[in-house]
């Protein structure tokens, strides 16, 4: 019976001591939270000797100085001729053609940031609306506006106007509204004469710009011609396309 109760209490002294898997995560989480707190006390330590004193009014004062100093901005960017989004170089003409949109957008025509034919000025209409201007000196000789939907015969009218034209001269042609309705073949061959390659193709309400030259050769690589035709499918505005530009620098001709 001795025995008996002799191997009870040695089962029961091992039972005791055994080490289960939830105590042993218990010590180790407070011995983790022991190493985490001194890291933290050491660190406090370490910046406390290395941040100088500095009273909490001071501290404040930076705080409100860094609001209120001034932020710097950037420049405007300067206004270029004919609003270009950059200069034209040296020795070149600046030029914007831009065509009507709709009944109450008007054409425009810029030539070294004078309008020469808008909505300003006054002298913009429905048709072809065209400016002519000395290549060599860059003086404006003339600027018209032709009807070409209703009313007189202006093809005719617009054909001599264009045929005036000296010999150097650039001819600047926008469209507002419709430009081809009453347009006749001499106009066009007038037209072809000083480069355009789609006078023949306009129909009713396109939007057409066009920078010609008579008596001289502009350099290939200018923006000279657009158009845009009327599609219902597309049409910006009811009935009409959306209004079309060209723009560009041109060498100045020899004095």
């Amino acid at each position: 019976m001795l025995r008996a109760w002799g191997d009870r209490g040695r089962r029961d002294e091992a039972k005791s001591v055994e080490v289960t898997p939830a105590r042993l995560a218990g010590t180790l989480k407070a011995v983790f939270f022991i190493f985490a707190s001194l890291c933290a006390w050491y660190s406090g330590y370490l910046l406390a000797e290395l941040i100088p004193d500095v009273p909490l009014s001071s501290a404040v004062y930076s705080i409100r100085s860094i609001s209120e100093r001034p932020v710097l901005r950037a420049p405007a960017p300067k206004r270029q001729k004919c609003d270009h989004w950059t200069p034209c170089p040296p020795n070149t003409y600046a030029y914007r053609l831009l065509s009507g949109g709709g009944r109450d957008k008007y054409a425009k025509i810029c030539f070294e940031d004078d309008v020469l034919i808008g909505e300003k000025t006054g002298n913009v209409a429905r048709g072809i609306n065209i400016a002519i201007v000395n290549y060599v000196t860059g003086k404006v000789l003339a600027a018209q506006y032709f009807d070409m939907y209703e009313g007189a015969d202006n093809s005719g009218p617009m054909t001599n106007f264009i045929q005036s034209a000296p010999s150097k001269s650039l001819l600047f042609m926008v469209t507002h509204d419709d430009g081809s309705s009453r347009l006749k073949e001499d106009a066009k061959k007038a037209i072809e004469a000083l480069g355009s390659k789609e006078i023949r193709n306009m129909r009713f309400r396109s939007s057409w710009v066009f920078l010609g030259a008579k008596g001289f050769e502009l350099p290939a690589g200018i923006q000279r011609e657009k158009v845009n035709h009327s599609d219902n499918a597309k049409n910006r505005y009811s009935g009409w396309p959306a209004e079309i530009q060209v723009e560009g620098c041109i060498p100045k001709g020899p004095s």
